[in-house]
């Protein structure tokens, strides 16, 4: 089934276009008809007099196309303007031309003057068709017409969220009996869909679609429910599958087909789909605007609406663009939203909203109404991530890791908590997340890289050397000469000894003709001679010392003065 608006000045015939194409009243709450190719088409017989705009604007806006009505015996009138600027506001592309009462005039003025009024808009080039309902002549056409608009009509998701705005409503003992337009999804017996703006959940008792009970009804449809559960229904309100559309009061919308935003009055009234909301209007660039509404409505991005001021009888359509809007504190901060706004299209996709937030669960895209961008870095517990956003955040907490060691070098690492909040992010799983190497997390820090080992010393390789050349004969101590052709001398010589890699002994004489100087040996060397020396029969002398250290007298006598400073060895008289 596809959903026709009528539109038009009031008392140009659209009710009884309407009784002619289906046989039935206009007040009876659906008026349908079934088309020469089998399809179906429901119509939305709208009011034209002065007060109208209201109701066809409510109408129009969850309806396919639109059948405008011109009287061919008074041509185009105030409401027929009103009319088509309201259907502009709304961004309606779809539609016939109807030039009525045909038998009372030559429908060839009237007809001219609704194509010159039309080739402004999205409705220029429609198919245009003279009838009398009151003859019935081209009613045959308009049949056809209307066939062929419907076979060009988009076809709605049918597992898109539902959101069926109602334009009538009563209630019947303890149910409420409610009539809209589902434009898309599919609503069956037995689902709880949610009723906004009250946030009430209402459960489908019963569905009534071209005069027929049905199980299940697809968009586009005219449809009655009966509602279980419900408190107070009124038009305007919507049902809508919980968990799919953001229910908000504050949005920022594209403003087109009228006046530039700074031009609009300050208080307004939004109409989206049935709904009537007033609004505070806050201009931002020359065609975007902040509008905060009393009323919470059931929203996605890229939702069409219009501004009306009664007052003035100015209309502006309305793209929304966003339905969580910053909030807008500092100075300029005005303008520099109208920037970033002016490069969006009237429909943002999943892409530009995640960019704009940086991170975001999948549930929260799916509340505006975007599906994940491909490229997104999908992360656990259901968030989504920019990907450049993402390689921005590791590169600051990285910096943010290195300035945290910098500034407190025995503190162990950024705590996940401060880390979050410096980076601004909801959640601290997502800091986690975001660590890999070289950074790493340990006991609810997260740690810059590892820091290098510091490269050895010049005299770890001289005293391994050293080693090597007193493995058989470990107290034979280097001479000097043999010190300097190991590199240990100087300052290799003094780090060495403070890092306890080798004993420096000092030597009062050269009586054995060893090269005399400064004693070196490798660390350990004290313990070695005690095991040593501890074999020998006491006491010793130093000659026996010697011999059984193997090395010179001068070595063993200043080993054995070493080991009494140390208490190790006792000293007799001979």
């Amino acid at each position: 089934m596809q959903v026709v608006t009528t539109a038009g000045h009031g008392g140009h015939g659209k009710s009884a276009l309407v009784r002619a194409l289906t046989g039935r009243d206009t007040k009876e709450p659906e008026a349908w008809t079934e088309l020469p190719s089998g399809r179906r088409v429901a119509f939305v017989d709208v009011p034209g007099d002065e007060r109208s705009v209201p109701a066809m604007l409510a109408g129009a806006a969850p309806a396919s196309a639109v059948l405008f009505a011109v009287a061919a015996d008074e041509g185009w009138m105030p409401r027929s303007q009103e009319h088509l600027d309201a259907l502009a506001a709304l961004g309606a592309r779809f539609g016939v031309l109807a030039v009525t009462r045909s038998d009372a005039a030559d429908p060839k003025l009237a007809l001219r003057q609704a194509r010159e009024r039309l080739a402004g808009t999205a409705l220029r080039g429609v198919e245009t068709v003279a009838v009398s309902a009151g003859t019935g002549a081209g009613i045959k056409e308009l049949t056809a017409a209307l066939d062929r608009l419907a076979g060009r009509l988009p076809v709605p998701d049918a597992a898109a969220p539902v959101r069926l705005w109602i334009d009538r409503a009563f209630t019947a003992g303890r149910q409420s009996v409610v009539t809209g337009t589902l434009t898309a999804g599919t609503v069956a017996v037995g689902d709880e869909l949610l009723l906004m703006p009250a946030g009430e959940r209402v459960r489908v008792r019963t569905i009534g679609c071209a005069g027929e009970p049905r199980d299940s009804v697809g968009g586009v449809s005219r449809v009655v429910l009966t509602l279980r559960e419900a408190g107070r229904v009124d038009p305007g309100m919507a049902l809508v599958t919980p968990g799919a559309w953001t229910h908000t009061t504050s949005v920022d919308v594209r403003t087109r087909h009228g006046e530039a935003s700074g031009r609009l009055a300050r208080r307004m009234t939004l109409h989206v789909g049935s709904a009537a909301v007033p609004v505070r209007l806050l201009p931002l660039g020359p065609d975007t605007a902040r509008l905060t509404l009393n009323t919470r409505l059931a929203l996605h991005l890229g939702d069409a609406g219009a501004l009306r001021d009664p007052e003035r009888r100015s209309i502006a359509g309305v793209s929304v663009l966003d339905v969580r809007p910053p909030t807008l504190v500092r100075r300029g901060a005005a303008a520099a939203r109208a920037r970033e706004l002016a490069s969006w299209p009237d429909r943002p996709d999943g892409a530009l909203v995640l960019r704009r937030h940086g991170v975001l669960r999948r549930s929260e895209l799916a509340l505006m109404g975007c599906a994940p961008p491909p490229d997104a870095v999908a992360l656990d517990g259901g968030w989504l991530a920019d990907p450049a956003h993402w390689r921005s955040l590791f590169e600051r907490l990285a910096e943010e890791t290195s300035r945290h060691a910098a500034r407190s070098p025995r503190a162990p690492g950024v705590p996940l908590e401060a880390a979050r909040l410096r980076l601004g992010l909801p959640a601290r799983r997502l800091v986690a997340a975001l660590v890999r190497p070289p950074l790493r997390v340990e006991a609810g820090r997260v740690h810059g890289p590892a820091p290098a080992p510091a490269p050895a010393p010049a005299w770890e390789a001289a005293v391994r050397r050293l080693r090597a050349d007193l493995a058989d004969a470990p107290f034979a101590a280097p001479s000097a000469e043999r010190l300097a052709e190991l590199g240990l001398t100087g300052e290799a010589l003094d780090d060495a000894a403070r890092a306890g890699a080798v004993l420096r002994l000092a030597s009062d004489d050269d009586n054995d003709g060893d090269g005399g100087g400064e004693i070196v040996l490798p660390k350990g060397a004290e313990e070695a001679a005690l095991r040593v020396l501890s074999a020998l029969p006491q006491p010793f002398t130093p000659g026996q010392a010697a011999e059984a250290l193997s090395t010179s007298r001068r070595v063993a006598a200043a080993l054995l003065r070493h080991l009494g400073g140390l208490g190790l060895t006792e000293r007799r008289r001979s």
